[in-house]
């Protein structure tokens, strides 16, 4: 399933990270199937242990496709896990300011992709958001 990173076309290329340890290549490739025509699917493995490394690599037959995976399938749950969807041929040259965002007292309906979705509105986000919550009481 892997092509030579040199060969691939990387507008049409999107990196795919938090994925689970259970996310097989296959399961990734039905996975990104619901976006458009797949062509190559690579996760990077551990040279000792062999096992992936959380995250992995779909080029798509054409470059709308890479941008409609990155528009509806970005903090789609997968074995409970909010999974992480870019352009692979993005770079951070693009963000401007970097910061930090502490919020608090979320409502219990609040999950990482209605994070996302609210703070992307106001520019790109480099990190998967991540809602803390207390063990017990659940609250933020």
């Amino acid at each position: 399933m892997s092509a030579a990173i040199e060969q691939r076309n990387q507008d049409a290329t999107v990196y795919v990270g938090n994925l689970d340890d259970r996310v097989s290549e296959e399961l990734l490739w039905e996975l990104m199937l619901q976006a458009g025509s797949v062509c190559n699917v690579h996760m990077p493995r551990d040279k000792v242990t062999g096992s992936h490394q959380n995250y992995g690599f779909v080029e798509f037959r054409a470059e709308e496709c890479a941008e409609y995976a990155v528009k509806v399938l970005n903090m789609v749950q997968l074995f409970g896990k909010p999974v992480r969807v870019k352009k692979a041929s993005s770079d951070r040259k693009n963000v401007d300011v970097g910061a930090n965002l502490f919020l608090g007292n979320l409502d219990p309906e609040v999950d990482e992709k209605l994070l996302y979705d609210t703070f992307s509105a106001f520019g790109g986000i480099v990190e998967t958001p991540k809602v803390m919550r207390d063990p017990d009481s659940q609250a933020s």
